[in-house]
């Protein structure tokens, strides 16, 4: 995933997001797209390195870390499509709903193949032009055919926008993202959301402006949290304001004074009714009281989805560095997992707690506190994005919470 080092410059920037299209509040998300409160979902199996670490174990004779592994790896989570030819995608996708519907379960998919994904870094890659994306979109949604299931549609693709690490848009990001949102709705079963960063990045109305020039009102809504430690807590607020922000910008009524303006929302940086701190969320009560008071009544339309795989006990306070530090997103010590995937949310707007990163998964090889790619804290070369990191599964099982039964 990106360098969230950029996330620090990009959290209070409001960006000029080009073509953003107002579009009518609608009265919810297009029709049978949210998720039901009993919907199962997909548990794709363990990977064959997290078998292996749960064989070490247990030849150790550290049975609970075994079971603890062998557990995290039977919970259900995302199946990431990352490329390969359009021909390819398309069976891999057929294969993963066929092997869903036998246990009668729900795929959740991650779409990540955009062209020039993660700012060229730690996860680049991507499809090699914006009509070969295009193609392979096309694909995947021949694949899902009319099956149930959810697509989260390139993380970092609208919050890391290429513009915003300096290099040029060539093939209009959040056009291609919006290609794809809206091909993958020929599935009518299919629940399609977004990606809206998290709430220590953009602000509310930066993050609603970008979703609503990708056309999140004709979908199920948007993602937070994708392979980052946020407390859901903080996430859920944040979605919330998000939904109500695009409402408030898309409202017609009282001659119109609201529409276009997501720059006038309150955030978890601003509010006009009191001193607001991202990182405090006792402070976001004033962010709650502007909305109250400009909402007007509008309905908020836009649903949304948390990533709680590895927010079990936040996100890492480093200590200072004048370099930054990127270990607060890549690979921090001491996490743990986080609520387990489910629909039954019971929070409004708030589809489903979902396990989108894959836990045990390296972030990659990103520090900078040393002359070497050293982890700083674990002391050691980590492994390359994608690869299993047993030191990091053990942590994420060990500091689980709530903890695994």
């Amino acid at each position: 995933m990106s360098n969230r080092g950029f996330r620090r410059l990009l959290g209070v920037a409001s960006i000029a997001v080009a073509a953003v299209t107002l579009v009518a509040a609608a009265s919810g998300s297009p029709g049978g797209r949210t998720l039901p409160p009993n919907a199962s979902f997909y548990a794709p199996g363990p990977e064959p390195a997290a078998t292996q670490q749960a064989a070490k174990l247990n030849s150790q004779g550290d049975r609970a870390n075994a079971n603890g592994i062998t557990a995290m790896e039977n919970t259900p989570r995302a199946v990431w499509l990352t490329g390969g030819s359009p021909s390819e995608v398309r069976v891999l996708v057929q294969q993963t709903v066929l092997q869903s519907q036998a246990k009668r379960q729900i795929p959740v998919f991650v779409a990540y193949d955009v062209p020039g994904r993660d700012c060229s870094q730690y996860s680049a890659g991507g499809a090699a032009t914006g009509a070969a994306y295009e193609a392979w979109i096309d694909s995947v949604a021949r694949g899902l055919g009319s099956a149930k299931a959810v697509v989260l549609v390139e993380p970092d693709g609208l919050a890391l926008l290429p513009t915003d690490c300096g290099q040029p848009d060539t093939y209009g990001r959040v056009l291609l993202v919006s290609y794809a949102a809206h091909a993958l709705l020929a599935d009518p079963n299919a629940s399609i959301y977004l990606d809206a960063g998290h709430s220590a990045w953009h602000s509310v109305g930066d993050m609603a402006a970008r979703l609503a020039a990708a056309g999140v009102l004709d979908l199920s809504g948007f993602f937070l949290n994708a392979s980052n430690y946020r407390l859901t807590s903080y996430e859920t607020k944040f979605g919330t304001w998000i939904s109500k922000c695009i409402a408030f910008a898309n409202d017609a009524e009282e001659g119109g004074w609201r529409l276009g303006h997501y720059d006038w929302c309150a955030s978890q940086y601003y509010s006009p009714f009191g001193p607001v701190d991202p990182n405090d969320i006792s402070t976001w009560h004033y962010t709650d009281e502007w909305f109250d008071a400009n909402l007007g009544h509008a309905t908020p339309a836009a649903h949304f989805v948390i990533d709680t795989s590895r927010n079990g006990q936040g996100p890492w306070t480093a200590p200072s560095h004048p370099a930054g530090d990127p270990q607060e997103w890549c690979n921090p010590p001491g996490r743990g997992l986080g609520s387990r995937p489910t629909a039954d949310t019971r929070v409004p707007l708030l589809d489903a707690y979902l396990w989108i990163k894959s836990p045990g998964e390296s972030d990659g090889q990103c520090y900078r506190w040393t002359s070497g790619p050293l982890d700083p804290v674990r002391n050691m070369q980590d492994p390359a994005a994608g690869a299993w990191f047993p030191q990091m599964a053990l942590e994420l099982v060990q500091n689980a919470q709530p903890p695994l039964g």
